[in-house]
């Protein structure tokens, strides 16, 4: 067993633990001797320390910093035992559970460059998925469905061509699908959200920039959750590589593409009858 220093459990103020803590350990100079990250179990531990005093300070992004002293034996190790971190700002974490996105108050709004002077936006009308929150909000996960014939940019020619196998090739690959892998606490109120995006056949690793908005009760009687989430694709990173160009040399629709998310979920399992 490898021997540790300075040890500690970080957990949240009703006991789950904080994964994404780190611990800094600063000698009676204030100089830094050590700055180690929690593990899956919010257990912190540096390598053995020479005795004396120091600060340790735990940090983690969405909670109140945390100082404790500890005196470090002849031995160079000692535990802090259980830290609580308490939450900073930001709104409280819907309730665990399983919520289910409602597209008709939802938009999935995309935009692209055109011919390299303005951006052309386009939206899909038709999507669905569920959110189970966890406890911590690091065990949430997302699974959401894109139908690729719902694109709509407000012209039907140009809609029709992004119907083609010029670019999603609905025929062959009817909906776009996301699964998340990973959820990562930035701020308050702000998350990385890790998943696998399969589009047009092809799956690659995305991250989206993620805001928690709030929950709060609906005119219908139920609970609503609201998120906002942006990220920015390759279209050539799924293999839809149409590149016209026009006379001027430029191409005349542009690589990459801002992916901008609102979202409002409802708790539970299935949306509420109209």
């Amino acid at each position: 067993m490898t021997a540790e220093g300075l040890r500690a459990q970080v957990r949240t103020g009703d006991g789950w633990a904080v994964q994404h803590a780190v611990l800094t350990v600063t000698d009676l100079r204030g100089q830094q001797v050590a700055r180690v990250e929690a593990d899956a179990d919010g257990v912190t531990a540096t390598e053995p320390l020479p005795a004396g005093t120091y600060t340790a300070i735990l940090t983690a992004a969405g909670f109140e910093p945390t100082a404790r002293t500890a005196v470090v034996p002849a031995g160079g190790g000692v535990s802090l035992g259980v830290v609580t971190l308490s939450r900073s700002g930001g709104n409280p974490p819907p309730p665990a559970g399983t919520w289910t996105i409602d597209p008709a108050h939802s938009s999935i709004t995309v935009t692209a460059q055109h011919l390299g002077l303005s951006s052309v936006k386009g939206r899909f009308t038709e999507f669905g998925g569920q959110i189970e929150v966890g406890q911590p909000a690091e065990h949430s996960g997302v699974r959401a469905a894109i139908q690729a014939a719902s694109v709509d940019t407000g012209n039907k020619m140009r809609d029709d061509h992004l119907r083609s196998a010029d670019f999603l090739d609905v025929d062959q690959y009817p909906t776009i699908d996301f699964v998340s892998t990973g959820l990562t606490q930035q701020g308050p109120d702000r998350y990385s959200l890790s998943g696998d995006l399969t589009l047009h056949g092809v799956t690659k690793p995305v991250v989206l920039d993620l805001s928690y908005l709030g929950t709060g009760p609906d005119p219908w009687g139920g609970t609503r959750a609201a998120f906002h989430a942006e990220t920015r694709l390759h279209r050539n990173d799924f293999a839809i590589n149409y590149n016209a160009i026009v006379r001027a040399g430029i191409a005349a629709v542009g690589t990459t593409l801002k992916v901008e998310l609102d979202i409002q979920a409802v708790q539970g399992d299935a949306l509420p009858e109209a």
